[in-house]
């Protein structure tokens, strides 16, 4: 699944159109890569995400095979580290 995709489809982003930004703009990283939005996500990588103060670390567990899932299931996809 591409990376655009997969931040929407596990609820990190509210948009992929918010995704594709945020890649556009350098602060999503995957194994300390900056990455494209066309890049695809496998089960065991670590993306990274910078905001202007912070920034956060996700797992991925598993890739979802549905276009969203549900808030309460975010913890099967990712692990926020």
């Amino acid at each position: 699944m591409r990376i655009d995709k997969f931040l929407n489809s596990v609820n990190i982003t509210k948009r992929r159109s918010v995704a594709q930004d945020m890649i556009s703009n350098k602060v999503v990283l995957i194994n300390d890569v900056v990455v494209k939005a066309s890049k695809n996500v496998e089960v065991g990588s670590v993306i990274t995400i910078n905001y202007l103060e912070s920034s956060k670390k996700y797992a991925v567990l598993q890739i979802p095979t549905t276009k969203s899932t549900p808030k309460s299931l975010q913890h099967e996809y990712i692990k926020e580290l």
